[in-house]
């Protein structure tokens, strides 16, 4: 954990420059395409008036040169960011190609200066991983260590982009890692924190967004409509999935190359922007405006339904950008346009209420979109009501969809990915408690006799038994192990009287008492054998009994009881002490019969 937490920290200052690099890379093309002007500050496409062939043409040209660089340099720069890492690491070995470390960053800053509404965060972590994973190349190590070095470099951009540490590490952890462990926490939240110290020292430490508290006075109707945003901000957080997958089923059914796709969503691109300027590129300059209270009724209703429109269609043709940035204006816009109706809070407090639903329920990580807000805001007092609102979205869109937008795309290639956490119930039990204490336990010496042989025979006939025999030599001390199928072939096979010594193989795996059913399982699948003898930990190796897999089944079918089987334990006052109900749930209880018996 230590060397990688040490490798950790470098790439951390690195991610850091590259969210800066990407930065400064789409403010370049924005100015070169919107203003034909050489600067690196992001500015947004509309904020001035432009010819309306530009506003059309710009994000076609983009979208011909993402497909053309997609298709003659990587197919990996295509898509969002977030599901191309989760792929790299579920299936690539946390390997993560060079090429894609330079081609994705040029690839979102073409299609973001040119117009489209993705944000710059999604590129970032594809690149910020990309970085970790090819120092980790680079140096001796096993996939999960290259896995964690992925991780925080992809964290490590996050972190820089929006001065959130709290929410990238959060972030890896519901989307990225797949646990919860020192070994790999403990080098990401080292990578998020170089990250931000250069992130402070290159662009600030202040908050990106930030919304004074001033008056705020919060109470539990407040909260209470918290949660009915939360509602609102789940269903469009649905509406939106539902519609970038839809959208990508449908340009799957086009009769030409997918290279050509991204020039079609730049078309529906260009077509929203002649409508609602504002909704194009990253807008952070609109996300202020919302946040802040700022943003007019005409601006937040273009945002709302132009911005959504646009965004889901053009993602779904499988351009280059980030899913963050357009849900943050998406879900400011819905809280700001429900703030009409709702009692006053403070300037913008419902457009955070609203970011922070439609965060949690696209993503669909609820901590990630609370801390999300608070971090980028730094409006802290505000923070039961955005958990409850992101809680709620998140809540409401397991229910009504299956997959979230980043694993509904992992699914379509195949994989299966789990997002939800549990303790691992092969963890909860030793050995000890589910092990054969009853198994027949063998001596070198002893004779391959008839009666033995015949119930050997008897069990392997009616399929039960035991399989796995411990043999013992003198002072009992475990010598080795010998199989049915072996004793059975030397007792039959042989012209003179046989023992066990006869069969007796080197044991490759021993039990402890006190190990876990999950170290058990580890060491089962290390060595390709299905059953093993626990030993104790004296040093004459005592034999206790015979381990096996059917015994590993008992920690799963506690858990799937203790998930479906419902009963009551606390009694009704109806029932008296000598009540037949009374009777059998103090059986149920104690395992005691229910029956008279003494």
């Amino acid at each position: 954990m230590l060397l990688i937490a040490a490798w950790a920290l470098p790439v951390g200052g690195a991610g850091a420059l590259a969210a800066l690099f990407l930065q400064r890379l789409i403010g370049l093309v924005t100015n070169l395409v919107f203003y034909q002007r050489w600067n690196t500050g992001l500015v947004a496409p509309g904020l001035h008036h432009h010819p309306w062939w530009l506003v059309l043409l710009a994000p076609v040209a983009g979208g011909l040169v993402i497909g053309v660089m997609a298709r003659y340099g990587s197919e990996k720069i295509r898509g969002h960011g977030m599901p191309e890492a989760i792929e790299a690491i579920l299936t690539g070995g946390s390997r993560v190609a060079p090429k894609v470390a330079l081609l994705k960053p040029i690839s979102a800053a073409i299609s973001i200066g040119t117009g489209g509404p993705f944000g710059a965060e999604g590129p970032i972590i594809m690149t910020g991983g990309a970085i970790g994973s090819m120092l980790a190349q680079v140096l001796r190590l096993s996939a999960d260590e290259r896995k964690t070095l992925l991780v925080s470099g992809a964290a490590a951009g996050m972190a820089a982009t929006f001065n959130s540490p709290m929410a990238a590490v959060l972030l890896a952890v519901e989307l990225l890692l797949f646990e919860w462990r020192p070994r790999s926490f403990v080098p990401v939240v080292g990578s998020v924190a170089v990250a931000t110290v250069v992130r402070g020292i290159l662009m600030g430490t202040g908050p990106v967004f930030p919304v004074p508290t001033t008056g705020l006075h919060l109470n539990g109707g407040i909260t209470a409509l918290a949660a009915v945003v939360g509602l609102t901000g789940g269903v469009l957080a649905v509406a939106a999935t539902w519609l970038v997958y839809r959208a990508e089923d449908a340009f799957a059914k086009l009769p030409f190359h997918w290279m050509w796709w991204p020039a079609i969503g730049g078309a529906v691109i260009g077509l929203g922007g002649l409508i609602e300027p504002r909704a194009l590129g990253v807008g952070y300059d609109v996300i202020d405006q919302l946040l802040t209270g700022r943003a007019t009724t005409s601006l937040i209703i273009g945002i709302l339904v132009v911005k959504t429109l646009i965004w889901s269609l053009s993602l779904g043709s499988g351009t280059s950008g980030g899913v963050l940035a357009p849900v943050f204006m998406i879900g400011g816009a819905l809280g700001a346009w429900e703030g009409m109706f709702l009692p006053q809070v403070m300037p913008g407090f419902w457009a955070m209420t609203g970011l922070a639903a439609v965060v949690g329920g696209v993503m669909r990580s609820p901590l990630t979109g609370a801390i999300f807000t608070l971090e980028l805001t730094h409006a802290w007092p505000t923070a039961l009501p955005l958990l409850v609102a992101s809680t709620t979205a998140y809540g409401l869109s397991t229910l009504v969809l299956k997959r979230s937008i980043l694993t509904e795309k992992i699914a379509r290639r195949g994989l299966h990915l789990t997002r939800e956490y549990s303790t691992d119930p092969l963890e909860t039990f030793f050995a000890e408690e589910v092990m054969d204490r009853s198994a027949q336990i063998l001596t070198a010496d002893r004779v391959l006799d008839g009666k033995f042989l015949d119930a050997l025979l008897d069990e392997a006939a009616a399929g039960h038994g035991q399989r796995l025999f411990p043999v013992t030599g003198e002072g009992g001390t475990l010598v080795g192990v010998a199989t049915r199928r072996a004793l059975l072939a030397a007792g039959t096979s042989s012209s003179r009287e046989s023992t066990v010594a006869d069969t007796v193989q080197e044991t490759v795996a021993t039990v402890r008492p006190d190990d876990t059913l999950r170290h058990v399982a580890y060491l089962f699948a290390e060595h390709s054998v299905t059953s093993a003898a626990v030993v104790d930990r004296s040093p004459s190796a005592r034999v206790l009994g015979v381990i096996t897999l059917r015994h590993l089944l008992k920690a799963r079918l506690h858990d799937l009881t203790e998930e479906h089987h419902r009963e009551r334990l606390i009694i009704r006052p109806t029932a008296t002490a000598d009540s037949p109900s009374h009777r059998a749930h103090a059986a149920a209880l104690t395992g005691a019969p229910t029956g008279g018996e003494k």
